[in-house]
């Protein structure tokens, strides 16, 4: 079998940068050497077809090694997220069969907490580890140097969790290969055939417990080098596309915004031309904010629609956008898309209804463990719905204009209120409440909280307390207001739409 890219450059450019972060910079041949101990050490905590190792997704050259390292060893991890409480963080342990964790210092609180309440190994980097926690360092030094994973298990593509178009977070594997592959060796050598990026170096922005973010393994696995930016500063990130010469990199609008906020004169300090490829994706961008970015960039934004669940079903260039502002493209192969009405029916070019892609079985909506939220997601067999509204133009160009699933992007996060309105409803101060999108002047989109208090009235950092106490801050609403009263549709059920109306300046009541 003829060798891996990575392993490739290992061997002809030992000695060439292939990952950096803040702290470190990986040369090929130190990156193979530490994907391979790290894979061999991984099936000792998951030994089973079914078991599954997280991976706090803290930015930073040991997460990327962590999954890579998986993927080499048909070992399944899991994308967790750094910011969940250790509450949250052990449902989605025990939801996705996880035997061990891996952390850096962002979520080495709660993964500290999750692994003495299950009993589970933890390793920890970055940070000195503490408790029954292994050095991440020393973790990989008791491998043996020559000792390699089998390349002939199962392949397992790394877990992430969505919240979809309703109900509670699940799981999801990510959607870097279509079709059936043989073993781990064969899912990596399709992978790395397929990177999705030019070639050069590729800059990770986002946090890497996201799918867009992730992809940078792809980059990496197919022997391109990756730089991964800790914590997004707008000077930082044109100092890093300098310095590294970056040909690729994914962002979302918030990424943007901060950007063009940067006075003229820093902005006027970095080179960006070796920028060839900004993918943007996670919400609706602002088509003056895009249009900025054009001219600055050049014509080198990718506008990318879809999910995590579903991978990219339309995408569409920086030229293409021109002339055809507020498009998020054309949908892509193997997908259709449809427009459909409140009973079923397909709507003709130019009509608004509820977007729906059909897909063949191996392409569509599938969550882990949870077939009723996947038969959710469709209308009909193989048809279905990422929970927007819009219409397909006649030239096939795919515009959105509103949400039917009770979801709020933020910053490219989703957030699905239903997590904050059953914590606050707890409180004894609160009879009802509604949780609903508002404009936000950096994130598109923020939480707010409509609350119809019983009895007293609670302050509003109260309420933010006893709801951070018991989720991820950022599921939890950044502003709150008491309400006499909830708006109700003719049948009795909450009215999200009627709510948002009175914060937005047109009938558009979603960002973008």
């Amino acid at each position: 079998m003829s060798l891996l890219p990575l392993d490739r450059r290992a061997q002809e450019t030992p000695d060439e940068p292939a990952l950096a972060d803040d702290l470190a910079v990986l040369s090929w041949s130190g990156l193979a050497d530490q994907v391979a101990r790290a894979a061999a050490r991984l099936l000792e905590f998951a030994p089973g077809p079914d078991d599954r190792v997280a991976v706090l997704g803290d930015n930073a050259n040991p997460t990327l090694v962590a999954h890579l390292a998986g993927l080499r060893a048909g070992v399944g991890t899991v994308a967790t997220s750094r910011n969940l409480t250790s509450g949250e963080l052990v449902d989605q342990i025990i939801d996705a069969g996880v035997t061990a964790i891996i952390t850096g210092p962002a979520g080495a609180g709660a993964a500290l907490d999750a692994a003495r309440e299950l009993g589970l190994p933890l390793v920890m980097h970055g940070t000195a580890a503490i408790g029954h926690a292994f050095d991440w360092d020393l973790w990989l030094a008791a491998a043996s140097a020559g000792r390699t994973a089998p390349t002939d298990r199962p392949a397992r593509p790394p877990l992430v969790y969505t919240s979809g178009t309703t109900g509670r977070a699940r799981g999801t594997e990510v959607r870097w290969v279509s079709g059936p592959v043989a073993d781990s060796s064969a899912y990596l050598a399709a992978m790395s055939a397929r990177p999705g990026f030019p070639p050069g170096p590729h800059l990770v922005c986002g946090p890497l417990q996201h799918n867009a973010p992730l992809t940078s393994l792809r980059h990496l696995a197919a022997g391109q080098p990756v730089v991964v930016l800790g914590r997004y500063d707008a000077e930082t990130f044109l100092s890093r596309v300098q310095r590294w010469r970056v040909s690729s990199t994914v962002m979302v609008p918030t990424h943007f915004q901060r950007l063009l906020a940067l006075p003229e004169e820093v902005r006027g300090r970095y080179d960006v031309s070796s920028l060839r490829q900004v993918s943007h994706t996670g919400s609706a961008c602002p088509p003056d904010v895009k249009r900025a970015m054009i001219e600055w960039f050049g014509p080198v934004l990718t506008e990318s629609y879809g999910a995590s669940e579903a991978g990219t079903v339309a995408r569409i260039s920086s030229i293409e956008w021109l002339a055809h502002p507020g498009s998020v493209g054309r949908v892509r192969a193997p997908f259709e898309v449809l427009v459909t009405d409140d009973d079923g029916r397909r709507l003709p070019p130019g009509e608004r209804g509820l977007l729906a892609f059909r897909a063949p079985d191996d392409q569509g909506v599938r969550y882990h463990a949870d077939p009723d939220k996947t038969r959710s997601a469709y209308l009909s067999p193989g048809v279905f719905t990422l929970g927007d509204i819009g219409y397909v133009d006649a030239d096939g160009y795919i515009f959105i204009t509103d949400r039917a699933a009770d979801v709020v992007v933020s910053g490219g996060v989703n957030l699905y209120p239903a997590e904050s309105e059953a914590v606050l409803r707890g409180h004894p101060a609160v009879a009802e409440v509604a949780v609903i999108g508002v404009p936000d002047p950096d994130f598109g989109e923020s939480l707010r909280a409509l609350v119809v208090v019983a009895g007293e009235e609670p302050a509003a950092d109260e309420l933010d307390r006893f709801c951070r106490e018991r989720l991820a801050s950022h599921k939890c609403p950044k502003s709150y207001e008491v309400v006499p009263e909830l708006l109700r549709n003719a049948m009795g059920k909450l009215d999200k739409r009627a709510m948002r109306r009175p914060y937005w300046s047109s009938e558009r009541t979603i960002a973008g």
